[in-house]
C-alpha cells in the first residue's frame, strides 16, 4: 500500500481529513450521541449502552481519545470519558466551515 503524501494538502485539509477519519464509524458516533446526552463523565455504562464488546468498545474509545474529542480520567478501577468542549468546538467549526464554503446551488450534475 502507498504512503499517503500529507505534504501535498493544506493544514485544514490534513485535520478535516483527521477529524473525519476519528468520527468515521457508527460505533464512534453512537459513542458521541451518548456523551453528549449525558452531558457529564460516564464510567462503565458505554459498554452497556452500545451492546458491543468490552474490548471492542474500548478500542473505539481508545481511537476517540487519541483524536482528542474526549477525554478520560482513571477513577479508581474505571476509566471515565466525556466530550472535550474545545475539540468538540473545534470540530463543529471546521466542519461548518466546509460545509459552508461549498454552494450547491444551481448544481445540475
Amino acid at each position: 500500500m502507498g504512503t499517503t503524501k500529507t505534504e501535498l494538502f493544506t493544514r485544514q485539509q490534513n485535520e478535516l481529513a483527521a477529524m473525519a477519519k476519528a468520527i468515521a464509524h457508527p460505533a464512534r458516533i453512537a459513542i458521541l450521541q451518548y456523551l453528549v446526552k449525558k452531558n457529564a463523565c460516564v464510567c462503565g455504562d458505554i459498554v452497556d449502552e452500545l451492546g458491543l464488546a468490552q474490548a471492542t468498545t474500548s478500542q473505539h474509545l481508545k481511537e476517540l481519545k487519541n483524536a482528542g474529542i474526549i477525554q478520560g480520567n482513571i477513577e479508581g478501577v474505571s476509566v471515565c470519558y466525556c466530550i472535550d468542549p474545545k475539540v468538540w468546538k473545534q470540530y463543529r467549526e471546521l466542519f461548518h466551515s466546509f460545509f459552508k464554503i461549498v454552494d450547491l446551488k444551481g448544481n445540475c450534475c
